[in-house]
């Protein structure tokens, strides 16, 4: 099978810290592959390694075929890389900013012209073309740094949290761009620590943890791991939520969960926890504002997997990886 990139068997050490241990990631052209981590899983040493920036302690990465350590300067021509803050000048306008990028990339100042009006299009971003970034949003400021990435046409484009410090909706758009990169056979790789921005994003999924790949497949095969579906009951009356957990739980035949203050889950093995749950309900005549039946989340998978959640951060790698940098 042909990968637009692929890396097997990456290590890379920062002094005592051990930041990959052997990880495989590969995506095949037109499809986006999430990594999906806590901070200082791995996640933005093996974006640096793929895109030239640092050299692996042992193992190998290729893009469309060339060598990232033997064949560099190849590689750099065909990628574009979006790190986890906009990298474009304030003091610049978003236009100047597109057409600097392009002619430090050889471009004839006519054609980076011609590529920046496209890519402000593209994201966006025309009627703002003359502002300088300073007067940006951060949505705006994350838009014009993503089509900074796409002016040399690359072929493969790592986008490391592209998302970090945006409003959920200012996320949604960048969403919407992210979709559009792998059109035309274009393929992404997109390290976050958002679930829900793995689900709805990657067509195929890996997750670190420590250095190493403890998981990997589609969104649904993940949560398949996990097993069985959840019940969700917000009843209309907090007080009776002793009582909700006990019918569902016992419906389940297993403990229910309180989660915040007036929501119960528990995982149930069949459709049929739906139907029993309700009658149950109704015979005790309790109310309900939310009754829903769905597969596990992202983030119960994570926890299942690791046994914590993506937002219980581990620092002390980015420091290690910073000092060596």
């Amino acid at each position: 099978m042909d990968y637009a990139f692929q890396a097997e068997g990456l290590v890379k050490t920062f002094g005592e810290t051990t930041a990959l241990a052997g990880v495989d990631l590969a995506a095949r052209p037109g499809t986006v592959l999430g990594v999906l981590g806590p901070n200082g899983a791995g996640k933005t040493t093996a974006v640096r390694i793929l895109a030239t920036l640092l050299q692996p302690d042992s193992g190998r990465a290729t893009v469309r075929g060339y060598d990232v350590v033997r064949d560099a300067p190849r590689v750099r021509e065909l990628i574009g890389l979006t790190g986890q803050y906009a990298s474009v000048d304030e003091d610049l306008t978003g236009k100047e900013n597109l057409v600097l990028i392009g002619q430090l990339l050889n471009f004839r100042k006519k054609q980076a012209q011609e590529r920046a009006a496209e890519m402000l299009r593209r994201f966006e971003l025309t009627d703002a073309a003359d502002q300088k970034v300073t007067g940006y949003s951060g949505g705006m400021r994350r838009r014009l740094d993503l089509a900074a990435s796409l002016m040399g046409r690359p072929s493969v484009i790592y986008l490391d949290e592209p998302t970090t410090g945006l409003d959920p909706g200012k996320r949604g758009e960048v969403w919407r761009m992210i979709r559009s990169m792998t059109d035309g056979g274009g393929a992404v790789l997109l390290t976050t620590q958002y679930l829900e921005e793995a689900d709805a994003l990657a067509d195929d999924i890996v997750v670190i943890d420590h250095g190493k790949v403890i998981a990997r497949g589609t969104a649904a095969e993940l949560k398949a791991r996990v097993g069985g579906q959840t019940i969700s009951v917000r009843p209309k009356d907090q007080d009776r939520l002793r009582e909700v957990s006990e019918i569902i739980g016992a419906v389940a035949g297993r403990p229910a969960e309180t989660r915040g203050r007036d929501l119960v889950t528990v995982q149930v093995d069949g459709d049929a926890a739906l139907n029993e749950t309700v009658r149950r309900l109704e015979a005790a005549e309790i109310g309900v504002t939310e009754l829903s039946l769905r597969l596990p989340s992202l983030d119960e998978v994570f926890f299942a997997l690791t046994g914590r959640h993506t937002d219980e951060h581990d620092k002390a790698q980015e420091e290690e990886e910073e000092n060596a940098a």
